[in-house]
């Protein structure tokens, strides 16, 4: 793999680490920096004229500061004649604003996508978006990755008669396909949301009695609905809730929250890294996914299947 060049930004640098350790190459040498008035500074230190290029970067808090070490990097990659470049991001940023839901608001799910394209991305590789139809906010190819394959194996392992609970109507096909691999029964929790970030948790439609139940998710932000929902599945008869989710975001109090919960484990991934202090939290269970993109990195590469990586 000589032509094959990986860089991250500084959002995730032990994610993008771990992915050139499967791949058995070395990380690509960039100097990610800011001036002291906090404008970032992108210098490309090693050649990667004609070079099939990869940029491995989350779009996580500090959301806004990330998505333009993204923008700045793809730029200076370009003007130094890289002959591909995908964009792999492990966890999308502004995935939540990809429609119109009251008047006079932006999209901003799309206008993420234009200032990617735009910037000269050629492919875009991410896992697990918040909505699939984002994939199509993009004029260039999209490879979609989910970790499934990693929160099955470990999920497998947990004992005794498992329901999987979807926290909203949106992620029922997620937890059916995973209710579908491990052979258990579906609920769904319904909720009702006054205003962004802030949910309550109504009923429960499915049978949770003397079971143990799985929610999962896509992202966990503030970790309020996954700690109503816990406490209202407890309430109705199961002997213990496990959190699963892909994308930890967990702003605000959610690690305080989520400590002090229902829950019995919440497994996340590493597509966004943990704070200091949600790592001191014992519950919380972090997960590989580095080997899921590296083998799809390598895929790409060698123009080869990725969704059989899922079959």
């Amino acid at each position: 793999m000589d032509k094959l060049r990986i860089f991250t930004g500084n959002a995730n640098r032990e994610l993008t680490e771990k992915i050139c350790k499967f791949l058995k190459i070395e990380l690509g040498k960039a100097k990610v920096s800011k001036f002291s008035d906090g404008e970032i500074q992108v210098e490309i230190e090693e050649s990667v004229r004609g070079m099939d290029t990869f940029l491995v970067q989350p779009t996580c808090p500090p959301v806004s500061h990330n998505l333009m070490e993204v923008l700045i990097m793809l730029d200076a990659l370009k003007r130094a004649s890289a002959a591909r470049i995908t964009v792999v991001i492990p966890y999308y940023g502004y995935a939540r604003q990809d429609r119109k839901v009251v008047p006079r608001t932006s999209i901003s799910a799309r206008l993420v996508a234009n200032l990617i394209t735009m910037a000269g991305a050629s492919r875009i590789l991410a896992m697990d978006l918040h909505a699939g139809q984002i994939q199509g906010f993009f004029d260039i190819p999209v490879d979609h990755l989910y970790a499934l394959p990693v929160q099955l194996e470990y999920l497998n392992k947990i004992g005794g008669e498992v329901v999987i609970v979807s926290p909203d109507a949106g992620g029922v096909e997620r937890a059916r396909e995973l209710g579908k691999r491990m052979n258990s029964s579906l609920a769904i929790i319904d909720k009702r949301r006054e205003k962004a970030n802030v949910s309550k948790v109504m009923h429960i439609i499915g049978n949770v009695e003397n079971k143990v139940a799985i929610i999962l998710d896509d992202m966990i932000d503030t970790g309020g609905t996954i700690v109503q929902a816990a406490e209202a599945i407890i309430q109705d008869g199961a002997r213990a809730v496990y959190a699963c989710c892909t994308h930890p975001v967990l702003s605000g109090n959610a690690v305080e929250r989520i400590a002090n919960s229902s829950l019995t484990e919440l497994v996340v991934t590493n597509t966004i890294p943990l704070s200091e202090e949600a790592k001191k939290v014992t519950k919380i269970k972090v997960l590989d996914v580095s080997p899921i993109l590296g083998e799809a990195i390598k895929r790409i590469y060698r123009a080869e299947s990725v969704s059989s990586l899922f079959v």
